[in-house]
């Protein structure tokens, strides 16, 4: 609205006319649109819509860009802590192929290549000096603090790390090249050019001749620059430093504190104040123990000017009053203020303030949880965007390298049903603030058949081979360890009768383990399976007497004795014994059985029907 529309509101004479002015002037327009005192006119922007490289379109400013980030990063105290913590928190312990060609030979073979390939800097690094992982935490970081970072597949087998100060177009080109990057007219990527890494400081790249030219793609079409990048825009080809939102709130955080601890300091420092009576014996007047300096007025005249330190001592004039004065430091306004800057920050390195400063006092339970919940998504889009700009790459360049080098690798490759290619990821989860909970949980999805182990386990960045590897080969070698001991043992004393279960389950609270519980269920799992159990093997194996008491004879129906309907002498029918494990019944079944190793014969003699209280009783006395 301007002056003119202005007066004619002012100017009505009744309210109706008013409002019938208003409505012209407003419109159904977005506010936004419009620029007034609180909305100003925007610059840098064209006029018929900028893309995204528009706003960084100076190379110079971009540079420079890049380097205040990279400032911030060095002498920060706060922000290079922080993205620190974001890179520990999404990669962890490191992003793990899962080979799935259909073909378990060639799963462990690819993993084992990886793994050896990965783990070993000599074979991954140009310099020989970091591993995968460590690359890969470096360059998120790159990507996080400046923008982006490119890495290099060279024919020798490792990777180039290339920083993006490097990337950048020489003065000479007139061709379509965004900071070093050549685009088509489809915005598809075709090259990358790098200045040269021994370049004097403040050279200027003039010649096209003096960059480094990469093909994005080799001549089979496969990525061999990797570029990695956040972009927000489709139109976007480099990257930009995550602290460009919050460049003001960094450097003001910087301000503050220093002032703060200045001002600190100087309220540390104690002085003795002399107050000389005026008449008294007048003395030279000024600071002793304290740095003292001069500089002259404007009218030529010169005055002293007293510094302040530890233990000073300052002489007045005769008559001159002193007075101290001593300010809270820091002032009470000051947390408040210094805790909305850093909330400024945390966000923009997407992650809570508790997290940035590992100070979790000024939240709860709940909060944290929220907070770490809304931070994890954000850790698994980064993940996710590693995995497609940089591992998933790098690992099918590596698997192309080695169908050409490894004969074994092509064998596996060419069998029927193989895709050597095919594979997934497990990207590291994150413990649960109770890990009893998360535990149970996961126990909970796996039986509920919700999920399989291999993902489960994958999510928490284990590998299931290896996990299963490790857990079969301790209870190997603990049955091992019992089994020998046992042996030793009841040689050196033949009455002990030591049972080698007893060595792995004996009980810190000094209770006798239930050796007869193990070995029914020992026995249970060998009927099961179709092994033929005789009856006076079974119950010398569950320390039953040879013959049963009389009376003894019947039969409870119950998990524990589920042994029962196949160690007793036809004391139930085969019907029974068939609803008991949960099979068919058919019509011939209601006759008593005996189970004589794998077959099961019609019982001699009658028996009447086991009363189910008295059967019970009967067995528990047994």
């Amino acid at each position: 609205m301007n002056r003119r529309e202005l007066a004619r509101y002012f100017d009505q004479d009744t309210v109706a006319e008013a409002f019938r002015t208003l409505k012209e002037v407003f419109r159904a327009d977005y506010n936004a649109s419009k620029t007034s005192r609180f909305r100003g006119r925007l610059t840098g922007t064209a006029s018929m819509g900028s893309g995204a490289d528009y706003h960084y379109r100076s190379q110079a400013q971009f540079l420079h860009m890049i380097e205040l980030a990279r400032h911030f990063d060095r002498n920060n105290m706060v922000v290079g802590q922080g993205v620190n913590r974001l890179v520990s928190n999404v990669l962890q312990q490191g992003i793990n192929p899962d080979p799935q060609t259909g073909d378990e030979e060639a799963n462990v073979y690819v993993a084992e290549k990886w793994k050896g390939w990965a783990e070993d800097p000599e074979q991954c690094d140009k310099a020989g000096e970091r591993n995968l992982h460590e690359q890969a935490s470096l360059g998120l970081r790159d990507a996080i603090v400046v923008g982006d970072i490119c890495f290099l597949t060279l024919e020798e087998g490792s990777l180039e790390a290339v920083e993006n100060h490097l990337l950048h177009t020489p003065t000479g080109t007139k061709r379509n090249v965004i900071h070093g990057v050549l685009l088509d007219q489809y915005r598809r990527r075709l090259q990358y050019w790098f200045a040269k890494d021994n370049l004097a400081p403040g050279q200027v790249t003039r010649r096209v001749g003096d960059m480094r030219q990469y093909d994005t793609r080799d001549a089979q079409g496969h990525k061999q620059v990797l570029h990695i990048y956040n972009p927000k825009r489709f139109s976007q080809t480099r990257g930009v430093t995550a602290f460009a939102p919050i460049v003001d709130a960094v450097g003001i955080h910087d301000d503050i504190q220093f002032a703060k601890l200045v001002q600190a300091q100087a309220a540390s420092c104690f002085a003795i104040l002399h107050q000389i009576p005026e008449g008294g014996l007048p003395i030279d007047s000024g600071a002793d123990g304290a740095p003292r300096s001069t500089q002259t007025r404007s009218d030529g005249t010169t005055e002293t000017l007293e510094g302040m330190s530890p233990g000073q001592i300052y002489r007045g004039n005769p008559g001159e009053q002193l007075s101290g004065f001593s300010p809270n430091i820091p002032n009470p306004e000051f947390f408040p203020h210094a805790m909305m800057i850093l909330t400024f920050i945390a966000i923009n390195l997407d992650l809570p303030l508790a997290v940035l400063l590992l100070d979790p006092t000024k939240t709860n339970f709940s909060g944290w949880r929220g907070a770490m919940d809304q931070a994890r998504t954000r850790f698994r889009d980064i993940q996710n965007w590693m995995i497609s700009q940089f591992y998933r790459p790098v690992y099918r360049w590596k698997i192309r390298q080695w169908l050409i080098e490894d004969r074994k690798l092509r064998k596996l490759a060419s069998q029927s049903g193989v895709r050597i290619m095919r594979h997934g990821w497990q990207p590291p989860a994150w413990a649960y603030i109770e890990p009893s909970k998360d535990a149970q949980a996961d126990a909970t999805i796996i039986k509920n058949r919700l999920n399989c182990r291999r993902n489960v386990l994958g999510r928490r960045g284990l590998d299931i081979d290896q996990v299963d590897l490790h857990a079969v080969g301790d209870n190997v070698r603990l049955f091992r360890l019992a089994i020998e001991a046992a042996a030793q043992l009841n040689a050196e004393f033949p009455d002990a009768a030591v049972d080698w279960r007893e060595l792995i389950y004996l009980d810190p609270k000094g209770r006798k383990p239930n050796i007869k519980a193990r070995a029914m269920e020992d026995v249970a799992r060998a009927v099961r399976a179709g092994v033929p159990v005789a009856e006076q093997e079974a119950r010398t194996v569950l320390g039953l007497p040879a013959e049963p008491p009389k009376g003894a004879n019947l039969l409870r129906f119950n998990d524990q004795d589920i042994l029962a309907y196949h160690i007793e002498t036809g004391q139930v029918t085969r019907g029974q014994v068939k609803e008991r494990l949960n099979l068919p019944v058919e019509p011939g079944d209601d006759v008593y059985t005996v189970r004589q190793g794998l077959t099961v014969v019609p019982a001699k003699g009658t028996h009447k029907e086991a009363d189910p209280d008295e059967s019970e009783e009967e067995t528990d006395s047994e």
